[in-house]
């Protein structure tokens, strides 16, 4: 972002441009028109705006006849930052009501992922090597989830929450990073289930969540589970499963049909 602004400032205007606008901004004050202003005025500001202070803002609604001053978080002069209390300020001021953002939801594959024994191994190999070995982890998983078209959603300490598009590719997914791991000396497990889930800015969230994490909790050492759902919809994309029986995931309602990916 700081490299695309100073193109664009550069792009925009020479020096000397800028020199001759500044002072001609700096001779312009308008504080004797602020009390004829006659029609309903919002006035916003940043409180930590690093370019004019907020008491700039509030001085401006206060020579406005009945305008209404909303201070927001953040730093930025220009209408960057959080975006929805920005909006919902506008929306409200001009409508006189704030909808609720409906909660996005996506179809998607979750991938759990964790390593076998990790406090034991952790003890054996000491806290500075095995934090290169999660180090190493981390970064294969990254790699092999770009591969298969994934993202990693976030690590969750021995292990990690990957995204698919695609249910086969998650699954192939799993299988490859155990292999990478198991050249690491590390056993993998894993959960994986197909479904709804919740955007939560950079996380995910919804019972396809936590259903997977739930069959992820089942599996042994080498294992990837799936559910039903996801076993179906792979359905000639060259992967064989092993039933492993119905279970009852603690949370969830019903029993569910559970598989290894053989």
């Amino acid at each position: 972002m700081r490299e695309w602004w100073g193109t664009l400032e550069r792009m925009g205007s020479s020096p000397s441009a800028v020199r001759t606008l500044t002072a001609m901004n700096g001779q312009i004050d308008v504080r004797a028109a602020l009390p004829t202003i006659q029609v309903p005025t919002l006035v916003l500001h940043r409180g930590g705006d690093r370019v004019v202070p907020s008491a700039v803002g509030q001085y401006m609604a206060s020579q406005i006849p009945n305008a209404k001053f909303v201070e927001l978080e953040g730093e930025d002069h220009l209408p960057y930052g959080d975006q929805e209390p920005l909006i919902g300020e506008i929306e409200e001021f001009l409508t006189g009501t704030r909808q609720v953002a409906p909660i996005e939801r996506i179809l998607a594959t979750v991938v759990f992922t964790d390593i076998v024994g990790s406090t034991d191994a952790a003890a054996r190999r000491g806290d500075s090597e095995w934090h290169r070995v999660l180090d190493r982890h981390d970064a294969a998983a990254r790699r092999v989830a770009a591969q298969y078209a994934g993202r990693v959603i976030k690590s969750t300490g021995d292990g990690v929450l990957a995204t698919f598009d695609g249910p086969a590719r998650a699954a192939r997914f799993a299988a490859d990073l155990g292999r990478q791991l198991a050249d690491l000396g590390l056993q993998q497990r894993a959960g994986i289930h197909t479904g709804e889930v919740e955007i939560r800015g950079d996380d995910i969230g919804g019972i396809a969540v936590h259903i997977a994490a739930r069959i992820s909790a089942l599996a042994g050492a080498g294992e990837i589970l799936t559910s039903r759902t996801l076993k179906d919809l792979t359905a000639g994309s060259g992967l064989v499963f092993e039933d492993r029986g119905l279970h009852a995931l603690k949370g969830v309602p019903d029993e569910w049909q559970v598989y290894a990916v053989a």
